[in-house]
């Protein structure tokens, strides 16, 4: 019901939009249905807890479902979708009930030829892999998009300086929230710069500085994720990504002095996907997760978080608008952070099957 509601509460708008001649109103959806099995088994039927996709042991769900309006106009843009399904709850935990359902809700206008502006909430600028699977290369997300932002909230505005450069600038409410924390009164600023040389190759830099802690203990988070993708043939395409980000430690305790060091993480992956027909296809994944003290995942282990993983995974599209994929994951820690029969393990594997239906 507060699906419902919400979108006819904003009916109106777009009724009202429609009135421009130039206008253009598109209505789809999407759903994303899925069976995973881990064969740590854990009993509660919940994956690591640094997985927000795909993540549910031995059962069939649906990751992401979704129905979206888009609107635009030669000078007016905006986008409402309303979402259910496991990566709502698990990506949107700590948001208010009722936008905990609101996947994009954004609206934009062109303020000079190439110059836009929107505010609301909209896709994160950072990470090449999104929340829609059937765009990514595998299945499930790899380490860095599962914890980066895959939404935000602010404003932007975007340049386009011809077919080659796409510069944007951001203020945000945080890394990934819709509503600001308890305690913090601060807001976070990002940046894009998109370029793409020839129709085969595209480089993207982003960035993000904000403070994600309460404003009594404010520890600075620097970010960078940079990503490069290549269609090296009409069949095979390759995604390579580099993300490092640092922040600030805490003040120490004994002297309650702000600290001048800050704690790093990084991850390198790289991403495969191999066309055989228009039908069948391949996509293949190796990447390392860098994060010693635990700022992005906990791992409550002398080494902290320092984890490999591959995955395979075979595609097939018996219609265009279908999608059906099997994968295999292998996650191998340096320390012993999977559970497996009550008893403590370094390595997590598992098979996630879906199939995903846009229209």
């Amino acid at each position: 019901m507060k699906l419902l509601y919400l979108l006819f509460t904003l009916m109106p708008v777009w009724s009202f939009a429609q009135t421009d001649s130039t206008s253009q109103v598109t209505f789809s959806g999407y759903a994303d249905v899925y069976y995973g099995y881990d064969f740590n088994t854990p009993p509660t039927h919940e994956r690591p807890g640094f997985l927000y996709n795909h993540n549910r042991h031995n059962e069939f769900n649906v990751n992401l479902a979704l129905l979206k309006a888009a609107y635009a106009s030669d000078r007016v843009r905006g986008n409402l979708a309303i979402m259910a399904g496991t990566y709502t709850q698990y990506n949107l935990a700590a948001e208010q009930d009722l936008l905990k359902h609101v996947f994009e809700a954004n609206a934009g206008v062109r303020l000079a030829p190439e110059l836009w502006l929107d505010a609301g909430i909209f896709a994160s600028h950072i990470g090449l892999e999104s929340a829609i699977s059937k765009d990514n290369y595998t299945l499930t997300r790899s380490l860095a998009a599962e914890n980066t932002p895959y939404y935000e909230s602010g404003a932007k505005l975007t340049y386009e300086a011809g077919s080659k450069w796409v510069i944007t600038g951001l203020v945000l409410n945080g890394w990934q929230n819709i509503r600001e924390p308890e305690g913090n009164s601060n807001k976070a600023i990002g940046t894009q710069v998109q370029f793409k040389p020839n129709a085969n190759i595209l480089l993207n830099s982003s960035t993000f500085i904000g403070n994600e802690k309460p404003d009594s203990v404010r520890q600075q988070r620097y970010f960078h994720d940079f990503y490069a993708t290549f269609q090296l043939s009409e069949q095979l395409k390759l995604a390579a990504i580099f993300d490092m980000g640092a922040e600030k430690r805490a003040a120490s305790s004994r002297d309650n002095q702000t600290s001048d060091k800050y704690n790093t993480w990084f991850n390198p992956t790289l991403l495969l996907h191999y066309n055989f027909t228009d039908k069948v296809g391949l996509g293949a994944r190796a990447e390392y997760y860098h994060d010693p003290n635990g700022v992005i995942i906990a791992s409550g282990t002398e080494n902290g978080f320092k984890t490999y993983g591959y995955s395979l995974n075979l595609d097939y599209a018996p219609v265009p608008n279908v999608l059906l994929r099997l994968e295999g994951r292998l996650l191998d820690s340096k320390d012993a952070i999977f559970t497996r029969a009550n008893r403590a393990v370094d390595q997590s594997a598992a098979i996630t099957s879906s199939i995903a239906i846009s229209f």
